[in-house]
């Protein structure tokens, strides 16, 4: 259950693929990977994408999970499918219920106190704080003050620019999104462009 977040820690950076379609999932985990960000989410809003997740999976080119997850249903798709860790955008009972019986690690979003606690409560592996924006690097520290353990990976409005700031107040790992992976460059399968604001953005976290 550790191993996919094991990755992530180590990384401390995973990115989030929000496309109209992915051409050639496997290239662009590829074209991650040997930038620096080994974990991608897939997310249930990109159509076909439990094929997308079958196809990193089997090609063992990076640690791959899938995103938004809303149900219980798309969460069991998903693990038949490959996905070594669940992403879910806010409190998902019945979504962290099959995370936890199937053995797989699930990073739940939620934004307050109250919220982390029921993550915790319900067996997420990590918090994912979204939108992080809202409030910026300064509130990671703020929720470290009571949940000094809990593994904080800030989600939505992380780019090149925070992202180490982010890390200095106690996140456990960041969320690249479109700042690495735009939706029109993975649609038109420009690997090369993508792979070189991934380096950028891993560079930008030192």
């Amino acid at each position: 259950m550790t191993a996919a977040l094991e990755v992530i820690r180590a990384d401390r950076v995973l990115t989030v693929v929000r496309a109209p379609e992915i051409p050639d999932p496997v290239a662009l985990a590829e074209a991650l990977a040997g930038a620096g960000i080994r974990a991608l989410e897939l997310t249930f809003t990109t159509p076909g994408v439990l094929d997308c997740l079958r196809k990193v999976a089997d090609s063992g080119r990076g640690v791959v999970g899938a995103g938004t997850v809303l149900t219980a249903e798309q969460a069991e798709a998903a693990i038949d499918n490959g996905a070594r860790f669940l992403v879910t955008p806010g409190l998902r009972v019945r979504v962290a219920a099959v995370a936890v019986r199937r053995g797989i690690p699930v990073v739940m979003g939620a934004f307050t106190p109250s919220e982390v606690m029921q993550a915790l409560d319900l067996g997420a592996a990590a918090v994912k704080i979204f939108p992080a924006r809202t409030l910026g690097p300064g509130y990671l520290k703020d929720l470290h003050g009571p949940f000094p353990e809990v593994d904080l990976i800030p989600s939505g409005g992380v780019n090149a620019g925070n992202a180490a700031e982010f890390l200095a107040h106690g996140a456990a790992a960041v969320t690249a999104g479109t700042d690495v992976v735009a939706p029109a460059d993975v649609a038109a399968g420009r690997w090369p462009e993508i792979a070189a604001r991934a380096a950028s953005f891993v560079r930008s976290m030192k």
